[in-house]
């Protein structure tokens, strides 16, 4: 990223190393970098798009294009004459968009969590493969039961890398909701990837759920990426969708 008041691109810099990205990619990224660091704080205003050009040495349609990037990623939300914001990850309308269980009425189903417990191990085949990590790399597994008008309606298996969330078995409470928890670890989430297929359950999951053994549910396999791509979390998830329903959104 450019220091304060100089331009993003240098004339000393080799011609080969922006060969790969367009420069509209390379200013978002820079744009990104200063949101991860928290120079930019969620919910706040940033500088302007023609301040941000002159500080960088890029033309406004460059830096436009940019921001029009960050905004489609649900980075920052431009607001008519009141500037542009970054998204706070801890907001409903961002932290939630990876949840789609619905209840009778529509609204998006949550719950309250029974319990939660977090351990730490090696990762797993399935684990290297949803996360992107080798055999020796560590995973923390946490384990949930969501719950509605006090009834178990869904059974959590969360990993996610150890490197990405340092010390998190540690804690006296963790988020439970990915969003929340990776705004408390400076990681942008970008997009998720959602396998859904319908399974009986075995007798410890009926337990869970309060279901009769073998009885079909919903089992959804999610893997949400960072910004940049990086797989942040894999959650396996069992859910007894007898009074609600998954909302799929096509574009």
């Amino acid at each position: 990223m450019s220091l304060p008041g100089k331009p993003l691109l240098s004339s000393q810099q080799p011609s080969s190393f922006f060969t790969t990205k367009p420069l509209y990619l390379q200013v978002r990224d820079a744009l990104l970098e200063r949101i991860t660091n928290n120079e930019w704080k969620s919910g706040l205003s940033i500088p302007s798009e023609a301040d941000l050009a002159r500080e960088m040495g890029v033309s406004l349609g460059t830096m436009r294009k940019a921001f029009d990037v960050l905004a489609k990623e649900q980075v920052v939300t431009r607001r008519q004459g009141r500037g542009t914001f970054v998204n706070s990850q801890t907001s409903d309308a961002y932290s939630l968009r990876y949840s789609n269980i619905r209840g009778p009425n529509g609204e998006r189903l949550i719950g309250d969590v029974k319990s939660s417990k977090v351990t730490k191990s090696a990762a797993n085949e399935m684990e290297c493969e949803r996360l992107s990590l080798q055999k020796e790399d560590k995973v923390y597994r946490i384990q949930r039961v969501r719950l509605t008008d006090g009834t178990p309606f869904m059974l959590e298996e969360v990993s996610v890398p150890e490197w990405l969330f340092p010390g998190l078995e540690k804690r006296v409470s963790i988020p439970n909701c990915v969003g929340n928890l990776a705004q408390e670890y400076s990681i942008v989430l970008g997009t998720a990837a959602e396998r859904i297929s319908v399974a009986s359950v075995s007798q410890d999951v009926a337990q869970t759920l309060m279901v009769a053994p073998g009885s079909p549910v919903a089992v959804l396999d999610r893997v949400v990426q960072a910004i940049d791509s990086r797989p942040v979390e894999w959650r396996m998830a069992w859910c007894n969708l007898a009074k609600n329903y998954y909302l799929a959104c096509i574009a």
